[in-house]
């Protein structure tokens, strides 16, 4: 989140995470990290900002600080570093960088060198003179100094054609380069700091050779002989300054520092007794001041020495720069009030009146107000993406409920197509096995229970029996009362089409036994007919559409089930075909009258052969052995014992109309609505038969 603040040992175990994955230094990645950082902010639209500091190095470093004050404007929990340049001979320089981020220095040389070579077409190279404990700021501050040797493009490329061509002179040049760096470094390290005794910096500006500065051009500057322009008018032409000498005695206060700081010049108090420095964090002494006179600095009042009427306004902040008069051996501090919006101004107690016409702080305060207008609105912006983000997440969540509602109803290819408002055009299956089941003495059942005690039933019954339909991969095609109609080979056509069904007539005879008759308390007793041939199947209706069979091979199957015994799975002449040598074993029935077929050579299927008892009924298979526990541990889910069908994995989207495109097809095992089933009432009823049949409301076509 662009406003969000995150703490450093994030970005410690980032750097850390990030050697271990590449085999690198700490230094070589934070190195890195500064170039990109660098090419990052002039993505993020900051470049013109960049490229406007300053027309060399030196000048751009010396007002990074500026740079950053204006950034804490809309980031106000940054904490930025500070810097100090001091500038030598031949592009020399000692760069000194203060930070209360430990650890974070070696980003610095990344984005100096690119800064170098991008704006002003300069090689840089940084190196590490000393890194200590900063003792004349507050808060212990870390202090690195960094040795800058910068040389043009031009320069190093006329260097290069001078090079001599004996690689031994070559290497003697970098070996005498290296020698004197690492002199300087050890005598740099090897002085101590002591009261009297001249410190590090002093050391090291004593080691180079520095000038004031490079003449830019030929302009020489006019002064006048005198100062025209009273006391008077200089303090209200500028109401916010502040003049100190030496010992921190006010000289001269604008009017409005006057106003706003009573007693600063007639209760002949020092500057450091009415104001604390916040930026840059030094001790308040003209000589720490002088070090980072480049630097802009940010004075607070003292709370303690405003009038008790004050207590609840917010303390007054004065932002600007330090001008050191030589021949005064005074200080000069020309100033503006730091506000960053019109409420801070209102709470102030102050107005845009007392801020000089001139004073850029005006433009500013209304500039910035409209700026954080927009960031609240980015910020905003921000929240609602996630709280979209998180929304859109619900709704995948819900959408995919609905969709697995909807392919509970219809096959996934039919839904997806009734989805994308196409028809559905029916297709023929030229072969599929159909199972048909219903409760023996149902009505008997209903006539002596409650309704709650039926539904209760129905319910145990049919769950177990879906459970089944995905463990064998057939489709539920309907309910009604009692009855149940599964299919194999349709809506997806598969070879094994026979032998799944079987398993699942199987299955539903093992699950009849766990449903208690609620009348007798003993398990309840079902009858099941198969049959195999060929269909037609498509969708019927616009309102709650259903994906329908028709066919005489609807019809069959339903004959199969209605002249069947209790418990016994009863196969057809078909149907009985497709399950020969398929490791079942089969009995013959004989030869029987069935309505509107005539006699018919029918058979029960007894048990499968292959396939154990936790097979048929996909239960979690038992581990015999403290390996297969290991290895089962190992698992994310147990894993079930499910019979495996020669051809399973062949499974191809039907070629007819019912199946356009291949990708939407439905896998097996997908859950499916009901396909229409037939109507069974025309069944001959078998002898120990008592109920009465409820006609279907689905077609038939014979």
């Amino acid at each position: 989140m662009t406003y969000t603040v995150y703490d450093d040992t994030i970005t410690i175990k980032l750097i850390q995470e990030a050697c271990k994955v590449l085999d690198v230094s700490m230094e070589a990645i934070l190195k890195l990290f500064g170039e990109y950082f660098f090419k990052f902010c002039k993505m993020s639209g900051y470049d013109r900002m960049l490229r406007t500091l300053g027309g060399n190095l030196t000048e751009f470093i010396e007002n990074l600080d500026a740079l950053h004050s204006y950034l804490a404007l809309s980031y106000q929990e940054m904490n930025a570093p500070s810097f100090r340049v001091e500038a030598g001979a031949d592009g020399a320089m000692l760069l000194h960088y203060y930070s209360d981020r430990s650890g974070l220095c070696h980003i610095v040389p990344g984005i100096i060198e690119a800064v170098a070579k991008d704006f002003f077409d300069t090689d840089v190279a940084m190196s590490v003179l000393g890194m200590n404990e900063e003792v004349e700021r507050t808060g212990k501050k870390e202090h690195v100094v960094f040795l800058v040797v910068q040389k043009a493009h031009k320069q190093m490329r006329r260097a290069k054609a001078n090079l001599p061509q004996d690689s031994a002179d070559i290497g003697s040049d970098e070996e005498a380069l290296e020698a004197t760096l690492l002199r300087m470094k050890e005598r740099y390290l090897s002085i101590s700091v002591r009261p009297g005794e001249k410190s590090h910096s002093d050391v090291v500006r004593a080691s180079v050779m520095f000038r004031k500065g490079p003449l830019r051009d030929s302009f020489q500057p006019v002064y006048p002989e005198r100062l025209w322009i009273e006391e008077e008018m200089f303090c209200n032409a500028f109401p916010f300054h502040i003049v100190f000498d030496e010992a921190l005695r006010v000289k001269q206060a604008g009017t409005n520092v006057q106003k706003y700081v009573p007693g600063l010049l007639t209760q002949k108090f020092g500057v450091d007794e009415y104001f604390s420095i916040v930026h840059p964090q030094v001790t308040f002494k003209i000589s720490s001041i002088c070090k980072f006179i480049n630097s802009q600095f940010v004075l607070k009042t003292r709370r303690e020495m405003m009038p008790k009427a004050w207590k609840n306004q917010p303390t007054l902040k004065l932002r600007g720069q330090m001008i050191w008069m030589e021949s005064l051996q005074c200080m000069i501090f020309m100033c503006s009030p730091k506000l960053c919006s019109l409420q801070e101004l209102e709470e102030s107690k102050m107005h845009l009146s007392d801020i000089a016409p001139h004073d850029t702080t005006r433009d500013l305060i209304l500039l910035n107000q409209q700026r954080l207008a927009e960031m609240e609105l980015s910020r905003q912006l921000e929240r609602k993406k996630e709280e979209l983000r998180v929304l859109s997440k619900h709704l995948a969540i819900e959408k995919k409920k609905s969709e697995t509602l909807l392919y509970a109803m219809l096959p996934e290819h039919v839904a997806n197509q009734l989805k994308e408002g196409r028809k559905v055009a029916a297709g023929e299956f030229e072969t599929c096995t159909i199972l048909f089941s219903d409760v023996v003495t149902f009505t008997n059942i209903c006539a002596a229970c409650e309704p709650l005690q039926i539904v209760n039933m129905l319910n145990s019954m049919y769950s177990k029996f879906d459970r089944l339909t995905n463990v064998h991969e057939v489709y539920k095609v309907e309910t009604i009362g009692d009855a149940y109609m599964v299919v194999g080979g349709v809506p997806v056509p598969v070879e094994s089409h026979a032998q799944r069904v079987a398993n699942f007539a199987l299955g539903m005879r093992i699950s009849a036994e766990e449903v208690m008759n609620p009348v007798t308390g003993e398990p309840i007793q079902i009858r099941v007919g198969i049959h195999t041939g060929p269909v037609l199947a498509g969708v019927v209706g616009d309102k709650m559409p259903r994906y329908c069979l028709f066919g005489d091979t609807v019809n069959t199957a339903s004959r199969m089930e209605s002249h069947g015994l209790p418990n016994k799975v009863h196969l057809s002449p078909t149907a009985y075909r497709a399950l020969e040598n398929k490791g079942f074993e089969i009995v013959k029935r004989g030869e029987i009258e069935v309505k509107g077929k005539g006699k018919m050579t029918t058979y029960f299927l007894i048990q499968n052969l292959n396939a154990t008892k936790d097979e048929i009924m996909g239960r979690p298979t038992a581990l015999t052995n403290q390996e297969e526990a290991s290895t089962a541990g190992n698992q994310d889910r147990e894993p079930c014992a499910v019979p495996s069908y020669v051809g399973g994995d062949q499974q191809q989207p039907h070629n007819g109309e019912a199946a356009e495109t291949s990708d939407e097809a439905a896998p097996a095992g997908s859950p499916v609505t009901r396909l229409d089933s037939t109507d069974a009432a025309d069944g001959q009823p078998s002898p120990d038969q008592t109920k009465t049949r409820v006609p279907s409301a689905l077609c038939v076509v014979l």
